[in-house]
């Protein structure tokens, strides 16, 4: 990471980008779908500006639903199946591109500002008492 970029990719390396090295926000979502989509407990994702992406590399995408029934789109390297962006209908209205942060190379300073879908968090994860917990989010 330079002080003006981040960059990050795909398990095999076929998809890779850079964006700002500040993140606008980051969170963590433990619904159900980002849990399957990840295999894991939840999905760790950092919002960056839309227009900041640079790409390289091709994405398939896999066509999901929110719980408003608001269209979710999960982009994921065709080779090696590591899912690298999440995207909806709004978000290119709200100017960000959501990105899997387990794809950035470097990771160390994030700091997620809550978790969304708390309500959903596997029963076994503590969240420390500090941490900020949206029960349920309809997007």
């Amino acid at each position: 990471m330079t002080e003006e970029f981040r960059e990050g990719g795909c398990l095999c390396g076929q998809v890779r980008y850079k964006v700002p090295a500040q993140p606008v926000d980051t969170i963590i979502c433990h619904c159900k779908n980002c849990q399957k989509q990840a295999g894991s407990a939840f999905s760790v994702v950092s919002f960056f500006p839309r227009d900041s992406l640079e790409l390289n590399g091709e994405l398939q995408t896999f066509e999901d639903k929110g719980t408003s029934g608001q269209k979710v789109y999960r982009r994921f390297c065709g080779s090696c199946g590591s899912p690298v962006i999440t995207d909806t209908d709004d978000a290119p209205g709200m100017g960000l591109i959501f990105i899997k942060a387990g794809t950035l190379d470097e990771v160390d300073d994030l700091k997620p500002s809550l978790h969304v879908w708390a309500d959903s968090k596997h029963c076994w994860l503590t969240l420390a008492d500090d941490q900020v917990q949206v029960p349920r989010q309809d997007f």
